[in-house]
């Protein structure tokens, strides 16, 4: 039976919280930039040209706007990430098997304290890596780490 650790709901819900933040932000700019008056007469001289706290609000809203786009892109492709403990390797997103063989140790030190754990593994080369595995990343990193333990040590 596999055990899944998928993305963490903390992390999605950072990035939600981030492209509700710039979003606003922007209409906040659009709004101050294009259609408070008394906000446009304060920031122009008299001239007419406005000073730089006019012009960032009347510029900057596409880049923010931008910049929501590319962390909700991030959160679609992190969706569907998850950390998955089957019979024979860990498999870490889509990319990443680690097999139980090839495992050298795992130090749980910090797992209690900061909430994540080190796997120390040998490569298809036979150089060691180190991978960290976080409970801020992840949930249900404990089940994960319980099954490691036990394959390991049996």
């Amino acid at each position: 039976m596999a055990i899944e650790a998928p993305y963490s709901k903390y992390s999605k819900n950072t990035l939600r919280i981030g492209i509700i933040i710039l979003v606003a932000f922007a209409i906040y700019c659009v709004y101050d930039g294009h259609y408070n008056k008394k906000f446009i007469e304060n920031h122009t001289d008299k001239n007419g040209i406005p000073d730089s706290t006019l012009v960032f609000n009347r510029k900057s809203p596409p880049f923010f706007i931008g910049a929501a786009v590319l962390l909700g892109a991030y959160l679609f492709a992190m969706s569907n990430k998850k950390v998955i403990a089957d019979e024979n390797e860990l498999i870490i997103g889509t990319k990443e098997k680690i097999a139980y063989d090839s495992i050298q140790k795992i130090d749980k030190s910090y797992f209690d304290k900061k909430g994540f754990f080190i796997i120390t593994y040998k490569d298809k080369t036979g150089s060691e890596v180190n991978r960290k595995l976080s409970d801020r990343k992840y949930d249900n990193l404990a089940a994960i780490l319980e099954h490691l333990v036990d394959v390991l040590s049996s």
